[in-house]
């Protein structure tokens, strides 16, 4: 839950919290927790003490309900300064080349929950850059996404782009672009060989239209994860080089699930 008028974001949940206290104990302006975390957060009260920041052991969770907006709050709600999103620079991406370093691209994904579980993964599998573009269908850094990144959100840093396709565009040649796209005849196996000593730039689509057209046609490769049946069928067994025999039980993987897969994948090839 954001505070407009101080400009604030409530954090909960156990785990991201304590990411907070543990990596970035300066962004925290005021901690909230019940009786039971009375002895796990010990360290960063002293420190909020010494810099005058207020922290409340609180008798009622329906008070961290509030402050939240959750009834998920496990206990401990933290108050932080409004994340704000850096904007992608020409600066910042010949860093990542300087550095060898990928990025994660998110082409419009909706869902704060799905945003939260993608930082997890990427921060799991040690990518730190994820680009979301400046949309209204786009989710933001939020309470949800914080919480259900248990943690991720000091691991990673998330940057925004007026367009994606431009993006794409002038990293042509200097990272490879991978869409993910159930029509595609490459496997999100080969993203090691189609990368070769280049970083990748890894794009996920919307939770219902997958990838935009226009996104589409700037992408080096298009690549799709391997479903049930898959395997055994012709298109498979030479490479992804024919038309798909045969279809999946389901029609997709949520985008998350797909992040976790793919970023798998992308891990191995470093």
């Amino acid at each position: 839950m954001k505070n407009k008028a101080k400009k604030e974001l409530a954090v909960c949940g156990f785990e991201a919290v304590k990411a907070i206290c543990n990596i970035h104990p300066e962004k925290i302006r005021r901690l909230y927790f019940d009786e039971s975390h009375r002895y796990d957060f010990g360290g960063i009260c002293k420190k909020l003490a010494e810099r005058k920041a207020p922290y409340n052991i609180v008798k009622d969770s329906a008070e961290l309900e509030k402050l939240c907006g959750s009834v998920h709050h496990q206990g401990v709600v933290a108050m932080i300064a409004q994340p704000e999103i850096q904007a992608l620079t020409k600066g910042i991406t010949l860093e990542w080349l300087h550095a060898r370093q990928s990025a994660l691209v998110l082409d419009r994904v909706g869902n704060a929950n799905n945003l939260g579980a993608i930082v997890r993964s990427a921060a799991f599998f040690g990518m730190k850059n994820i680009v979301i573009p400046v949309d209204e269908s786009q989710s933001s850094i939020t309470t949800s996404s914080y919480r259900v990144a248990q943690g991720g959100m000091e691991f990673v840093n998330i940057y925004s782009t007026d367009s994606i396709p431009k993006l794409l565009q002038s990293m042509k040649g200097k990272m490879v672009s991978f869409g993910t796209d159930l029509k595609a005849k490459k496997r999100v196996s080969q993203i090691s060989s189609l990368c070769g000593n280049k970083p990748a730039l890894i794009i996920l689509g919307n939770e219902e239209h997958g990838i935009s057209g226009e996104v589409r046609k700037n992408c080096d490769e298009l690549v799709i994860i391997p479903f049930a049946g898959m395997a055994d069928s012709d298109a498979f067994k030479a490479g992804g080089n024919n038309e798909q025999k045969v279809s999946a039980p389901v029609e997709s993987l949520n985008v998350a699930q797909a992040a976790s897969v793919i970023l798998y994948e992308w891990a191995g090839s470093r």
